[in-house]
């Protein structure tokens, strides 16, 4: 028979509870961003039922009559309800925040401007750097809360010099590639209960456990103004006459056919160019100002220089004091792409060039470049990639 257990020898007070903090998990506030959906209403009932003083958040960000042009096409209302039932339930309060301006401004708008630009932006990311993680942060901040919870499947571990950040658990469910932007005094006041999770049938078992009305609820499949994934049709939308038809030239220039707006291509696409016949042909490169669509043989996009901007560094020391020759560092190019061997070399505090050790296809302008550190679930940060 074990002996028992000695008791702690420290005061309660000075114990740190589940989230890091030494007071009562009673005395401890934290704010949950709610979406309405499975992961983050797992979270808010996890802490609840543990005893913290939880207040949950939801955030109307958008309205889909509005930006897909449809009446009574709004179904971000469900999400809300979704949100509010499961706060009932566990007894927390839970407060709706008109975010729409703050969300059209910092994230819409930009993401048609890019497409138009020729990018290929990624609003999910925006989202969290711009509205998430610091307008509904220093919310989080003005209700007096300790820290802020999110259903992100990412990690918070402590390290030697801090917070850092770490892909999940469960690789399939990783969210790192969408969080690089996260700032260190962010870092320190977010938690992700989620991230050591092995998979997602653990978060709706748990959601089955608490009772949730939610447990079943299907995962969304695309970004929220955009429900049927048609981005061209939300921009024709936001920017009415800006799908201007071009040429769809080769490398040399040749003009093999027409297209209705760069809008409607992506780097990569090889389906749906209009110009069958002859060897397979690859959208290269987008040319907005022009208003071409430059094609060429799949060997062409293959590269291994990708230029960075808007660097944000989670790595140990500043980030312009590289060792001799550049960090060493795995990226990722695409979200769904494992990362691979590069060296990053810092171009000045937010500007960098990264050299990849085999080349990849398909890198695009608006895309993220995510920095991890060799051999490590650890996220050094990230950068956008731009045209060069």
């Amino acid at each position: 028979m074990s002996a028992p257990a000695l008791p702690d020898p420290r005061p309660p007070q000075a114990v740190p509870n589940s989230l890091g903090f030494a007071k009562p998990v009673s005395e401890t506030r934290v704010v949950v961003a709610m979406s309405g959906g499975v992961d983050s209403s797992v979270v808010a009932a996890m802490l609840a039922a543990e005893g913290y003083d939880v207040v949950g958040v939801t955030l109307q960000l958008y309205d889909h009559g509005q930006a897909l042009a449809k009446k009574g096409a709004c179904c971000a209302g469900r999400d809300i309800h979704d949100a509010r039932r499961v706060a009932e339930s566990m007894g927390f309060p839970h407060y709706v925040l008109d975010y729409e301006n703050r969300f059209r401004e910092s994230v819409i708008d930009e993401f048609a401007d890019a497409y138009l630009a020729g990018a290929t932006p990624i609003p999910c990311i925006r989202c969290n750097e711009r509205v998430k993680f610091r307008d509904l942060l220093e919310t989080a901040q003005d209700l007096d809360a300790d820290c802020m919870a999110t259903g992100h499947y990412i990690q918070r571990k402590w390290g030697p010099n801090g917070a850092e950040l770490h892909a999940a658990a469960d690789l399939a469910r990783d969210q790192s590639y969408f969080l690089f932007s996260t700032t260190r005094p962010q870092l320190d006041y977010l938690r992700f209960p989620l991230g050591h999770l092995k998979s997602k049938d653990e978060t709706r078992e748990l959601a089955r456990k608490f009772g949730l009305s939610v447990a079943a609820k299907p995962d969304s499949q695309d970004i929220c103004f955009v429900p049927n994934g048609s981005y061209a049709a939300v921009i024709e939308t936001l920017r009415p006459g800006a799908a201007e038809p071009g040429d769809i030239v080769d490398l040399a220039g040749t003009v093999l056919g027409r297209h209705e707006g760069v809008i409607h291509y992506t780097i990569g696409q090889r389906r749906g160019l209009g110009i069958g016949g002859g060897a397979p042909l690859y959208v290269l490169r987008l040319d907005a100002e022009a208003r071409r669509v430059i094609v060429g043989p799949r060997s062409a996009l293959a590269r291994r220089t990708v230029p960075v901007r808007e660097v944000n560094w989670l790595g140990d020391g500043p980030f312009e004091a590289a060792p001799e020759g550049g960090w060493p560092v795995a990226v990722k190019v695409r979200s769904t792409r494992p990362a691979r061997p590069a060296t990053l070399r810092p171009l000045g505090p937010f500007a960098a060039e990264v050299e990849l050790l085999a080349p990849e296809e398909g890198i695009a302008p608006g895309q993220a470049c995510v920095f991890y550190a060799e051999d490590s679930t650890r996220v050094l940060g990230g950068g956008w990639i731009h045209a060069g």
